[in-house]
Order: structure tokens, then sequence, then C-alpha cells
């Protein structure tokens, strides 16, 4: 499986309601970077739930926060500022790739 492929099944199983950074998916499928992840995902990652992908400190995608608040907030992911509370929402899977 190719890196585009590997990083796009991940998002694939961050279940509704939860978010992963893109550092913990490089993390899990071992890449070391998670500008690769960001890469990947945006220039791939439209046809997963790229909304459930955040910068480690909870910060939205650039440009896109509005839609991915609202892809969020729909899925019940509650906010008090334009960050995503990780403490509270972050997944990561149980099981190495």
């Amino acid at each position: 499986m190719d890196v585009v492929e590997a990083v796009l099944a991940v998002v694939e199983t961050i279940p509704e309601g939860k978010v992963m950074s893109y550092g913990a998916i490089a993390d899990y499928l071992g890449l070391g970077s998670a500008r690769i992840v960001g890469q990947v995902m945006a220039v791939h990652g439209a046809p997963v739930a790229w909304h459930r992908v955040v910068a480690a400190n909870g910060r939205l995608v650039p440009h896109h926060e509005q839609k991915q608040m609202q892809k969020l907030m729909a899925e019940g992911v509650l906010f008090r500022t334009d960050k995503v509370n990780m403490a509270r929402y972050a997944w990561y899977p149980e099981t190495p790739a």
C-alpha cells in the first residue's frame, strides 16, 4: 500500500465525532512527518472524511475552518473556541498499521 492509500485508509477509520491530528496519523503509519499527511490530505483528501483531521493543537484546516467546523458540529463535536478540544475528541486506532 502506498502512502496516499495508507493515509486515506486511516482517515476512513476515524469514527464520527472524533478527530485525529496529522501527526498522530503520521506516527501511526510510521511516516515520521505530519507534513506528509498534510500533503496527502490537501491533494487526495476530498473523498474521505477530511474534516476529522486537525492540527495537534486542535486547529482546523486553514481556509476551510467554517466548513470543517460545521461538519464536526453536525457529528456532535462541541466548540468553545475555534479549535477542537483534543483531550475530549482525539481518537487513535487501537492496533498498529
